[in-house]
């Protein structure tokens, strides 16, 4: 597990801090770890690791953080595989809402997926970002 744990935060410095520019010390927080405070998982598309993304329980909801595909296999559909597996987790843990901070360039690909903007546009790591917000049903 702790080398699943590796793997995903090689994909996310590619992603958010070689790639977007994010500071390699906001990336990563408090809740990169195994204890139980959120879910990580891993994307893989014909046997090599592509993407992470992980699920945080913040009140009611399900948070989902730190979503990346990695650039050149970003148009297979891997991303909302991903997102769907989180929902699911999300369910599964009994939460029936999830939100997130999705990047405005992305507010396209999560509103596909049934997401709402629920705030005015905000900068996160120098990054234009927005709440958007999703219910979920028991599939």
């Amino acid at each position: 597990m702790e080398d699943d744990l590796k793997k995903a935060f090689h994909i996310r410095k590619a992603v958010f801090v070689e790639e977007q520019g994010v500071p390699i010390e906001d990336e990563f927080d408090e809740f990169d770890n195994l204890n139980g405070q959120c879910e990580h998982i891993l994307v893989y598309f014909e046997e090599q690791l592509v993407g992470t993304g992980r699920v945080r329980w913040v009140d009611e909801f399900g948070k989902l953080e730190r979503i990346c595909i990695l650039e050149q296999y970003r148009k297979f559909g891997l991303g909302k595989v991903m997102i769907t597996a989180l929902e699911e987790i999300t369910l599964e843990r009994g939460a029936s809402c999830v939100k997130l901070h999705g990047q405005t360039q992305a507010e396209g690909f999560y509103k596909k997926l049934g997401y709402h903007s629920s705030s005015s546009i905000f900068i996160e790591d120098g990054i234009p970002h927005l709440l958007m917000t999703k219910e979920l049903m028991n599939r």
